[in-house]
């Protein structure tokens, strides 16, 4: 199966018609993020038959040349925010891998769905497009992971994450939850709940080729 298959019953509705031209109003109406050619990237960089983890963010980094369509996921021309700083520490502690690329395109390509709730955000302006709609397309992304694979790794960081869980079954799916890894949560959890060494023992587990991290 492909993303073209398994979305055209929600992209073909009126009420994606609807969210598509609320976005491309914002688009018009003053600068967003990320570029609108990514918007839906992480699923152009991991077809649907190569999903093996899904980790889940909330919305787009709101900063000049952040953005680029992959959750917790910056440009390189940028400085890694908190969030992923947190993350590369915690993969360091975990597994040793001393990371340094901000980009986490690797990562997608290897079976790795880094969703956001909301694909696009205003600038300088954190969730201010939680209201336009995109939940309800990016919860059915979910929900059709869960209900047409087997054995892949959610992972859910944080409070707004753990929401979602109620899309997924786990009792065909592996769920790793903690505390989200911004500086507000990092030490509430998120530090020594080691999520790359977890995920990559459940894949080998399952028969599957572990992340490359």
């Amino acid at each position: 199966m492909t993303w073209k298959e398994i979305l055209a019953p929600i992209k073909n509705s009126e009420y994606f018609e609807n969210l598509w031209q609320k976005v491309q109003d914002e688009y018009a109406a003053g600068k967003c993020f990320p570029p609108r050619n990514h918007i839906f990237r992480a699923l152009e960089l991991t077809p649907f038959d190569e999903v093996k983890v899904v980790i889940l963010g909330q919305d787009p980094y709101h900063n000049d040349f952040q953005a680029n369509g992959l959750c917790f996921s910056v440009s390189e021309e940028v400085a890694a925010p908190p969030s992923l700083k947190n993350i590369f520490t915690e993969l360091k502690s975990d597994l040793g891998i001393e990371r340094s690329k901000r980009e986490l395109d690797d990562w997608a390509q290897q079976g790795v769905l880094l969703l956001n709730a909301t694909l696009s955000v205003r600038a300088h302006s954190p969730n201010s497009h939680k209201d336009l709609g995109w939940e309800k397309f990016t919860d059915f992304v979910i929900h059709e992971v869960s209900e047409r694979k087997e054995n892949v790794v959610f992972v859910l960081w944080g409070a707004f994450a753990q929401k979602k869980e109620e899309l997924i079954d786990s009792s065909k799916h592996l769920i790793l939850k903690s505390a989200h890894p911004s500086p507000f949560s990092v030490y509430r959890g998120f530090y020594g709940s080691k999520p790359f060494s977890s995920i990559n023992s459940y894949l080998v587990s399952t028969g599957q080729q572990f992340i490359s991290w």
